[in-house]
């Protein structure tokens, strides 16, 4: 697939409360809500001409961006409009809590033009959604669904969560019978991790729980695979399905397809093919960076050509679409026992991983440099 526009996102920083197993930057108050729209806007325009081709993809994520009113959600699409060059047709995305969408707000979003929902359902087990610190229950979500589809929404995501202790397979392939059953246009299924500064790293460090083993969790991600596949999923990228090639998330594509993008927002990351930036992950030192006219970010990372050649390895053996085989500086033998191990496909040009090669992820990579 070629992608060569650039995407941008937009991080909300604001939540209902705090997932136990979420690390990504956010609070769960509005309390500073004002002073970060206003940032908003100065960063945007700092930003605006970073880059001379226009946005073909728009990813509003946190956080909990529905956690916002609708004249604040409607105040950053316009600002977006104003100061990006956005292509005609552009995937627009916002993610979703289920305690946020009823009919108002679902219509709202629909015409206020988002043609993309992913909706953060996690799991379809009122007990682990009270253990993962959801806000919302099984029944909430599906309604939550029901309600997007009723006014008129076709492009659908539903972020699921597994390997959470406790979770038998069976319950987990229950909860994707059910999903399917609801024929969402995009599904991604995440592994549970203990991400350091969570509530669940707290836990597993006092020894209060204790993470799935490995082999159990390779038999969640190789039944997942194959049960999704046999709905007619395409398992694009390791962690995400689509009902077909048209609805592959284009943004999301575009970080493991190497393809800048600008994001703008407290702890956004931005990426122009070469460099690498990132904001501070501080609404107040944010605000306080664009109060003195400058851009808020707090570290810039300058990429050599070595780790440009390793990145584009290591994030494309992550997608079905693969790595140029170029990039590859193992030998024949060591490329031809990869495949006799059935972790790799080789064509003229690629290096494709399989079913199983995506089950070993990164190590993958590192088996080919």
């Amino acid at each position: 697939m070629q992608l060569q526009k650039p995407g941008l996102y937009i991080h909300i920083p604001f939540c209902r409360s705090k997932c136990s197993y979420c690390d990504f930057y956010s609070i769960p108050s509005l309390a500073p809500l004002q002073k970060f729209l206003d940032g908003l806007k100065k960063e945007m325009l700092l930003q605006k001409d970073i880059f001379s081709q226009p946005f073909d993809t728009v990813y509003i994520g946190g956080g909990t961006p529905t956690f916002l009113k609708e004249e604040y959600i409607e105040l950053i699409l316009r600002e977006i409009f104003e100061k990006f060059h956005i292509e005609d047709g552009a995937e627009i995305t916002i993610e979703a809590n289920p305690c946020d969408i009823n009919i108002n707000k679902a219509k709202f979003l629909k015409e206020i033009g988002i043609n993309r929902v992913v909706l953060g359902i996690q799991s379809l087990m009122d007990e682990i959604l009270k253990f993962l610190g959801r806000c919302h229950l099984a029944d909430q979500a599906l309604r939550a669904y029901e309600v997007l589809r009723k006014v008129g929404f076709e492009n659908i995501g539903v972020d699921m969560i597994y390997a959470v202790p406790g979770q038998s397979l069976g319950e987990w392939l229950n909860d994707l019978k059910r999903i399917v059953s609801l024929s969402p246009e995009h599904i991604s299924c995440y592994e549970l991790t203990f991400e350091k500064r969570t509530r669940l790293w707290n836990l597993y460090c006092s020894g209060k729980i204790a993470s799935m083993d490995e082999d159990k969790k390779a038999c969640f991600f190789m039944q997942t695979s194959n049960f999704l596949e046999n709905y007619g999923y395409i398992h694009y990228e390791v962690s995400n399905f689509a009902r077909s090639e048209l609805y592959i998330s284009t943004h999301n594509l575009k970080y493991w397809m190497y393809v800048p993008y600008l994001g703008i927002g407290p702890s956004a990351h931005s990426f122009d093919g070469k460099k690498r930036w990132w904001n501070f992950a501080s609404i107040k030192k944010y605000c306080e960076m664009l109060k003195k006219g400058f851009p808020p970010v707090e570290e810039t990372e300058q990429l050599s050509e070595e780790q440009i050649c390793m990145e584009k390895l290591f994030l494309g053996l992550r997608t079905c679409y693969g790595t140029e085989l170029s990039l590859c500086k193992v030998s024949k033998d060591m490329l031809n026992l990869l495949e006799r191990e059935g972790l790799i496909r080789i064509t003229e040009k690629r290096v494709i991983p399989t079913k199983k090669g995506f089950s070993l992820a990164d190590q993958l990579a590192s088996f080919l440099v």
